[in-house]
């Protein structure tokens, strides 16, 4: 059964998912809010009825194998493919370049789900894609549990997501916070960085 974006919305509180301040998100912009998904892996509560919601708007496409990049989805193509029943991978990045490793292997004609818990530009997927499709791999779809790309994101292939959400991001040169200069700028997860 499909979960409706109320229900959605109420496991992103209850998770204590969205965070308010001053952030540098991965893609180099900055913004005022930040999804903190990895909250949503602490409880398979969250975790199971999200990716469930995800995979079944996959489930005729005949996955053999789920595949999210380190670290955010690893947990996240675990209970894609449990849903979907089928097996899951990682990719981790290697001299700086997205690889499988750990005997992960994509062969030809393998029908493929890549996942990401939070999609703003894809960048990462994106890198996947190229390496799956490298393979011989045939990537069937793109799903995240949040979607923050504004219809940016730019896939090849279908894009799906749980929710939708509208969150402000700007380039360093364009941020408004920087420019008030009272909120420091925080990468997620770790200590205040230096600005600029």
């Amino acid at each position: 059964m499909m979960l409706t974006q109320e229900r959605v919305l109420e496991i992103l509180k209850e998770a204590g998912v969205l965070l308010e301040g001053h952030f540098l998100l991965t893609s180099g912009k900055h913004s005022n809010r930040y999804l903190q998904c990895a909250k949503i892996f602490r409880n398979t509560k969250y975790s199971e009825e999200l990716c469930a919601a995800l995979a079944e708007q996959f489930q005729d496409e005949h996955v053999d194998v789920v595949i999210g990049p380190a670290m955010g989805a690893v947990q996240m193509a675990y209970e894609v493919s449990r849903a979907l029943k089928c097996e899951n991978y990682f990719t981790e990045r290697e001299e700086g370049k997205m690889v499988l490793r750990r005997g992960f292997e994509v062969h030809p004609g393998m029908r493929v789900l890549l996942v990401e818990d939070v999609v703003t530009t894809g960048g990462s997927v994106k890198e996947v894609y190229e390496l799956v499709k490298a393979a011989g791999g045939i990537v069937v779809g793109i799903g995240s549990i949040v979607d923050r790309s504004g219809g940016n994101a730019g896939f090849e292939v279908p894009f799906k997501s749980v929710i939708k959400v509208d969150v402000e991001a700007w380039q360093p040169q364009d941020c408004p916070l920087c420019k008030e200069g009272k909120i420091p700028v925080v990468k997620p997860g770790s200590r205040k960085l230096p600005t600029k």
